[in-house]
């Protein structure tokens, strides 16, 4: 079973409320939590502020069941989630929410004009590579679009690269993934041409909001 299966398993499980909890062990001693069952909800403490910053069409990368994306729509904007997992777009679409299985870094529909792009729940790790996926995110976004990102809380120890994937319903398996703290945030913008405008707080979770420069 690849990563992505694992992703598979786990939001198909969680969607028909079973336990589906993963961590991504790092080689540096970090630990990460993933948590479909969060995903699959209709929204999750914070989400407004998420919602109320995307003021137009807006990207939702790594959508996962569409929870976000389907709260955009709901909210009279335009949005559209991308996500590697089969399963992720399926529930997606099975709330109303547009989605595409597409890969980031691959082909993606209205390239250099999104307004407004969406990394939450974690979704800066993508790839195991902050600098990369910053960079395609500056590419993906119009001149004067918005990121929003969420973050790990001031102090959390960074990494990237290879983690090892433990799930109770799958093999161990390796997954290209990153931790960015908020704190590490100015000079990951600063190397990848985008420029901190505002980060904020909402019920234990931490965002910010770049733009290129």
């Amino acid at each position: 079973m690849n990563a992505v299966a694992v992703f598979d398993t786990a939001i198909d499980r969680a969607a028909a409320g079973i336990p589906a909890g993963f961590t991504a062990r790092h080689a540096s001693g970090a630990v990460y939590r993933f948590d479909p069952a969060a995903w699959c909800r209709d929204v999750i403490a914070g989400d407004d502020t998420l919602i109320a910053a995307c003021t137009s069409h807006t990207l939702d990368v790594g959508c996962g069941p569409g929870r976000l994306t389907s709260a955009l729509v709901d909210a009279g904007r335009t949005a559209l989630g991308i996500d590697l997992s089969a399963s992720a777009v399926r529930l997606a679409r099975r709330r109303g929410a547009p989605a595409l299985r597409r890969d980031v870094f691959g082909p993606v529909p209205g390239t250099g004009r999104w307004r407004h792009l969406l990394l939450a729940d974690g979704n800066i790790g993508i790839g195991g590579d902050p600098p990369r996926l910053l960079h395609r995110c500056r590419h993906l976004l119009a001149a004067d679009g918005r990121l929003h990102v969420e973050l790990a809380p001031a102090g959390t120890p960074a990494w990237a690269g290879t983690a090892q994937v433990q799930s109770p319903h799958s093999d161990d398996r390796a997954l290209r993934w990153a931790c960015v703290p908020l704190d590490d945030l100015p000079g990951l913008a600063d190397a990848t041409a985008m420029r901190v405008v505002h980060t904020w707080t909402e019920a234990g979770r931490w965002f910010a909001t770049l733009t290129p420069r």
